[in-house]
């Protein structure tokens, strides 16, 4: 059961990150964008069922809730406190999933792979950091060809900079090591 250590706010100022002492997962993100997407996961179930909450994002020992715009955040935060507080923490069965999704990985051709690892590796050194510290993080979707999908997660999914100015900032970036790289979000 996760206590609450810190609650901070994000440049989105319908977000709210909570930082906590126990980790909820070990490096396995979850992203939520309605209840019916949560559907499996008990504890975004639960701060769906607190009403304004439109967006569940948490990995380690972070949470994040993006409200509708029309409460109260005092309010809130005690609402969305209860669910974060009775979750339970991060198990081995994270590790197990972890190691799924790199297996996914697998039907990539060995130099889109090699290409997709120095991508993370810039975005590891570059971008996580920054996102992450505002309540966020982007996810991978897919490298075809000359184009990165990728996913923003958290406070960085409704973010209005996200979209354009982080989006152009990370294809910049990028581009020093994938000269025709383009990058979209989806």
């Amino acid at each position: 059961m996760p206590k609450i250590a810190e609650i901070e706010g994000t440049p989105n100022p319908n977000a709210l990150k909570f930082i906590l002492k126990e980790p909820l997962t070990w490096g396995v993100t979850k992203s939520y964008h309605n209840a019916e997407q949560a559907a499996e996961d008990p504890l975004a179930s639960a701060l769906f069922d607190i009403d304004h909450v439109i967006n569940v994002f948490y990995v380690d020992r972070w949470i994040t809730i993006t409200q509708d715009g029309s409460a109260d955040w005092q309010d809130l935060a005690r609402a969305v406190a209860d669910p974060i507080r009775a979750a339970p923490a991060a198990t081995e069965q994270s590790a197990e999933i972890v190691a799924e999704a790199n297996e996914l990985l697998a039907h990539l051709s060995e130099e889109d792979q090699l290409r997709l690892e120095r991508i993370n590796i810039l975005l590891e050194e570059e971008v996580r950091p920054y996102l992450q510290s505002d309540g966020g993080d982007l996810h991978i979707l897919a490298l075809e060809g000359d184009v990165l999908r990728i996913h923003y997660q958290g406070a960085c999914g409704t973010c209005p900079s996200s979209i354009s100015g982080t989006l152009r900032g990370i294809e910049q970036l990028l581009r020093t090591i994938e000269p025709d790289i383009r990058v979209v979000s989806g």
